[in-house]
């Protein structure tokens, strides 16, 4: 073996190693329960965006107290939602807060929240 070859062959084993940690085998059980969760939180998910588009909720009191189901939506999806808020809109508002697109609203930080809620009109 080439010290080439053995050094491919030792780099595989330890991606397959790192693979192996990352993702552990689930049970039959246990991924049909994360699938019934999974479409929970996107039925869920569904009828906010519908709820908010008909103005039956606001985002201001979702980005200040968010409810567990949407805690790992991406902001930018639920701005989205926002009647007369397009992509266009959205990304400007996002990048004057300096909040990258891909923010999760669990992972925003209360600087973050407040501010957009403030730019929104919220306080």
């Amino acid at each position: 073996m080439t010290p080439h070859t053995q050094t491919t062959v030792q780099s595989s084993r330890e991606h397959a190693i790192d693979l192996e940690r990352v993702a552990p085998e689930r049970s039959l059980l246990q991924r049909m329960d994360a699938l019934e969760r999974a479409n929970e939180i996107r039925g869920r998910r569904a009828r906010l965006k519908k709820d908010m588009k008909a103005g039956r909720v606001q985002i201001h009191g979702l980005l200040l107290n968010p409810p567990e189901y949407i805690l790992t939506m991406k902001l930018f999806d639920l701005m989205l939602a926002c009647p007369k808020y397009g992509r266009v809109k959205v990304n400007k508002i996002v990048n004057q807060c300096r909040i990258s697109p891909s923010k999760t609203i669990g992972g925003l930080s209360q600087r973050q929240r407040n501010e957009i809620v403030s730019y929104l009109g919220g306080r």
